[in-house]
């Protein structure tokens, strides 16, 4: 493919990389690394391709999710069950509300890196590297923690491999039977404010599958399971290189470090080490994009990753903020549509809508949030374009990071249970009352009633 290789992104300029002292240790844990057993398979990354060519076309939505930033600690089973909960139960709302599939990514097993904003941090007298996710150093702020350490290379595979390993178990041994959904109920979902309304959702869902199973449709085995896919965005290149791999079953090359890689907006320009790495790989790829951006530049961008325009390749993440967004959007959509690319548009509303208190705590406020969805599905609408799927940080977790919400969250109640180390995420009660509201949206019930 045009002199693509997964190495030739070494020749181009390369971001948001880290910087670490030992390069024979690096070489040595990047060279172990691509010994071990891939994380997904091709089989894998080809139903989830062929799911998202569908979804572009009306026939499918998508519901990516999870944390701003993984932790290493966070592979434990409850910490894992509890976010594939949350997915599980935004996306039955979803599928009985909207009618159509949705496709279950997780931002999940692999998200350990982080881009930064400056590659130093100054505390005092002391300047250290940033905190780069813990695939790269650690959050302490003492050199020992904040130097670059290739073994956590080999570590955060190992936890991505137990984290999949045990999505995968739950998902074959009926934890997502679509007959029994009350199973993924969080301990704390009965107090909310939301909670009868999802029961209705349960009991409706209930009473078509019962019908089905009378009159003969359905498979019950299949019912029982549900398909989950991960994803995270591919930031550490020597990482995602040294796990992309060749399979004789298949023709090219494909990251089997995830099913969905995606692009950050920092690292997106398309003459850039992440863009040329993206292009070569067969996996589907995502892209954010941010304010600023020229419609020449994602012309480019959309043609060099996918010049065959090949349907399911292309995921394209906006995120403007609501300030922003319908000054921004309009531009992009008429710009993809110049190119003729067969694309999935996923509107990102956390990323453009953050902001800092006076206690200086970084938050989102969720209305903000709605409010940029909304005119995204609108200005989809308007544009004869569709929004096909959605992108959410957000936890399992009973935190308080984002204010607002069916239970009103303020700035006092941030300090009960701010967890988050870099971006603040929508709890589990906000992240369901979203699930409803975009329903509601998306049906075309009036802006004003959107919310609970």
């Amino acid at each position: 493919m045009n002199g693509w290789s997964p190495e030739s992104w070494r020749s181009r300029k390369a971001l948001q990389q880290a910087s670490y002292p030992d390069q024979a240790a690096l070489a040595a844990a990047l060279a172990e690394l691509a010994e071990l057993p891939p994380l997904v398979t091709p089989w894998e990354i080809h139903t989830l391709k062929d799911q998202l060519a569908r979804a572009a076309t009306g026939h499918g939505f998508l519901l990516q999710g999870g944390d701003c930033a993984e932790h290493f600690t966070d592979c434990q089973s409850d910490v894992i069950a509890n976010k594939l909960k949350i997915l599980l139960q935004m996306s039955l709302v979803l599928v009985h509300g909207l009618k159509q599939p949705v496709i279950r990514v997780g931002r999940i097993a692999g998200q350990y890196a982080k881009p930064r904003s400056a590659d130093l941090e100054t505390r005092g007298p002391l300047t250290l590297p940033s905190y780069r996710g813990d695939l790269v150093n650690g959050p302490e702020f003492t050199p020992e923690a904040r130097t670059p350490d290739p073994k956590r290379l080999l570590r955060g595979h190992g936890r991505a491999a137990m984290t999949l390993n045990f999505i995968r178990a739950l998902s074959e041994s009926g934890f997502a039977d679509l007959h029994h959904p009350e199973n993924w109920d969080l301990a704390f979902m009965a107090h909310s404010p939301l909670a009868d309304d999802y029961r209705k959702v349960l009991d409706a869902l209930g009473e078509s599958l019962r019908f089905m199973q009378v009159v003969g449709c359905g498979d019950s085995g299949e019912l029982a399971r549900v398909q989950f896919f991960a994803s995270h965005e591919a930031l550490h290149l020597p990482y995602e290189q040294a796990l992309t791999r060749r399979v004789r079953q298949f023709d090219g090359w494909f990251d089997l470090s995830t099913h969905l890689p995606w692009i950050g907006f920092r690292t997106a320009d398309p003459d850039g080490a992440h863009v040329e790495f993206m292009r070569g790989i067969a996996n589907p790829v995502g892209v954010k994009l941010g304010g600023g951006l020229s419609a020449a530049w994602l012309e480019d961008l959309v043609q060099r990753l996918n010049p065959t325009r090949e349907e399911g390749r292309l995921v394209l993440i906006h995120r403007f903020g609501v300030e922003r967004i319908e000054r921004e959007l309009p531009p992009m959509i008429d710009a993809v549509r110049s190119t003729g690319q067969p694309v999935l548009w996923v509107c990102d509303p956390m990323h453009g809508n953050t902001e800092t208190t006076a206690r200086g705590y970084k938050t989102r406020r969720f209305e903000r949030i709605l409010d940029e969805l909304c005119l995204a599905v609108d200005i989809h609408r308007e544009l004869g374009s569709r929004l096909g799927g959605v992108h959410f940080e957000l936890t399992g977790d009973d935190v308080t990071e984002c204010l607002g919400g069916a239970r009103g969250l303020n700035e006092i109640d941030l300090e009960r249970a701010y967890c988050t180390q870099v971006d603040p995420r929508l709890n589990y009660e906000q992240a369901l009352e979203m699930a409803m509201a975009i329903v509601r949206k998306i049906r075309g019930t009036p802006a004003a009633a959107v919310r609970f």
